[in-house]
């Protein structure tokens, strides 16, 4: 049986957490490879709605290990905080259902606080969620960063917080700001460090273990392919890469081991904050797709700009991220119109343009080319074949099949868990 990785395949907010939900009952373990906790998902599991942003979805099923890789960047107090709040609807957390990379960056206050000084004085602003993402990353790749395995050594901590503090007190004093006590932020992670580390592990080794013995691994990407920071809307993007790729370097293991990669994609587009997008429907349509969709965003809370969906953008996603079947989400939204648009391509200067362009002027200039298709007045919602849908929803899904160039393998009509039309089988090799 193949792994399955996740993926979003356009800018997050597909559906993830019920795709992931309903995939993690059959795995044995799920991994988060990349990002932190400004990508939320809501599960739903019987009576109880749980919101998580940074635990994989797999600690919420009795017998599922949650493993929160090396590439995901980790901030310990929002991490603590998102495990009482699972305490506290009856889901105990401990080292039989999590484990921590050693090697995790850590997300420090200082990270959190930097992001929201930065976007705050910035005459362009990217929108992101204030939470310190971007700022740890930038500790990574600029080899200052403390890492999980670090709490385990506070008495040699000193050299590193003298190294992490030079960066980031210069950047304080250019922005009008106090410096960083070195004596607090050593006292904070003294205090945060036992809460993290009976988690720690070396969660390479482990999974490579359990891929050996032929366990069955999901790969659970935050955030959509088009924030990818190599591949997405740039600068207008996450810090991390969102592609199925980084779920091998993310996790610790090698390319061949991701396995099916399943793509989500809404069967209409939305985005949250700042950044170029075709399909946009600043209109009652679109005021009419964000209250159907209840589009609002899962951490920030935030509106969602809601859109047509664009073929041309998830057919680009579809190569750069390895995807071998799509599930198209929230189908039964479209319920009820007369007529239905799918952004089918681009005209840039008057010419026309089968891909989104790299360049940020390029973005902001292209305009969308429609297909019209006829609507249906029957509900969709809760549909759990093809027998119940109506014909014209069906053309719908097929006409976006030939315009992705990619099977739709899966179909969401509803929240509900069981309210999927499964045509193939991630698991499956």
């Amino acid at each position: 049986m193949a792994n399955v990785t996740v993926v979003g395949a356009q800018w997050g907010d597909e559906g993830k957490g019920k795709i992931v939900d309903w995939l993690s009952e059959r795995a044995d373990i799920v991994v988060r490879f990349q990002g932190g906790h400004n990508a939320g998902h809501t599960l739903v599991i019987g009576d109880n709605t749980y919101k998580l942003s940074l635990l994989p979805s797999g600690v919420v099923r009795p017998g599922k290990l949650g493993v929160i890789g090396n590439g995901v960047v980790v901030d310990p107090w929002a991490l603590t905080q998102e495990i009482e709040q699972l305490k506290s609807q009856s889901v105990a957390v401990s080292r039989e259902n999590l484990r921590i990379a050693e090697n995790a960056t850590l997300i420090l206050p200082a990270h959190r606080e930097l992001d929201v000084l930065r976007e705050a004085a910035g005459t362009g602003k990217i929108g992101t969620t204030g939470r310190g993402i971007g700022p740890a990353y930038e500790d990574k790749v600029g080899r200052r960063a403390i890492r999980v395995q670090d709490l385990r050594n506070l008495d040699t901590l000193g050299p590193k917080l003298d190294r992490i503090l030079v960066h980031h007190n210069a950047l304080r004093r250019g922005l009008g700001q106090p410096e960083l006590s070195k004596e607090k932020l050593m006292a904070e992670l003294a205090e945060i460090a036992p809460k993290i580390l009976p988690f720690m592990d070396v969660t390479w080794d482990l999974l490579d273990r359990a891929r050996r013995s032929s366990k069955r691994i999901l790969f659970e990407g935050a955030q959509g392919a088009l924030l990818d920071i190599d591949h997405g809307t740039y600068p207008f993007v996450t810090s991390s890469n969102t592609i199925a790729a980084q779920a091998a370097t993310g996790s610790g293991l090698g390319p061949r081991a991701i396995g099916n990669v399943l793509g989500i994609a809404k069967a209409y587009t939305t985005r949250v904050g700042s950044g170029p997008f075709p399909t946009e429907l600043d209109d009652e349509i679109g005021n009419r797709l964000g209250e159907r969709g209840h589009e609002f965003g899962t951490v920030t809370g935030r509106k969602r700009r809601c859109g047509w969906f664009d073929a041309t953008l998830v057919r680009q996603t579809i190569k750069v991220a390895g995807i071998d079947g799509i599930a198209l989400t929230k189908l039964d939204v479209l319920d009820g119109f007369d007529e239905i648009k799918v952004g089918v391509g681009y005209k840039l200067n008057g010419e026309d343009f089968d891909r989104f362009p790299a360049g940020q002027n390029a973005q902001a200039r292209i305009e969308p080319v429609y297909k019209t298709l006829e609507g249906w007045t029957q509900s969709t919602r809760g549909a759990r074949s093809w027998a119940d849908l109506p014909a014209q929803a069906v053309k719908y899904v097929r006409y976006i099949e030939e315009l992705i160039e990619c099977p739709v393998t899966l179909l969401s009509t509803s929240p509900e868990r069981d309210d999927t039309i499964l045509m193939k089988d991630p698991f499956s090799d």
